[in-house]
């Protein structure tokens, strides 16, 4: 069974920046200094479990630029799970119930491989390639 609940405690953060840990700066060799930054207690925070075993992660806040969906993190043996699928959808719901969202912009900023997930929820790219981390991204914006 898959499901993604919203992180409640300090103890299901850590688990959720484990597998942060795990997936961008162990596997994708992101500097640990740029993977947290000084909004982790400002952000939504969640966990995806696999048959009760935590194995994906994603947050959301709000910038000057609109709602910013972010960090989303699949552990490897899970990735043909629908587990991204189900963080960004659990994501999207949770924006639209409680952040009093009036028609701001959604965007992320999607690694290249990551694109035709968020394609899958309505997300077009705007403007052009760019790097960070050392890994080529996109901006994508919902198209609700």
């Amino acid at each position: 069974m898959l499901e993604v609940r919203l992180v409640q405690d300090e103890s299901q953060k850590k688990v959720a920046f484990q597998i942060r840990e795990e997936v961008f700066v162990k596997e994708q060799n992101v500097p640990q200094d740029l993977e947290y930054d000084e909004f982790e207690d400002a952000s939504r925070h969640f966990l995806a479990y696999a048959d009760g075993k935590p194995c994906g992660t994603a947050r959301w806040r709000e910038t000057s630029k609109g709602i910013k969906l972010e960090r989303f993190a699949v552990l490897e043996d899970f990735r043909s799970a629908q587990v991204g699928s189900a963080l960004v959808k659990t994501v999207l719901e949770d924006i639209l119930a409680h952040s009093g969202y009036t028609g701001q912009i959604l965007y992320l900023h999607a690694q290249l491989n990551a694109m035709p997930l968020y394609k899958k929820f309505n997300f077009e790219i705007e403007g052009d390639e760019f790097i960070e981390a050392d890994i080529r991204h996109v901006k994508m914006v919902w198209n609700g």
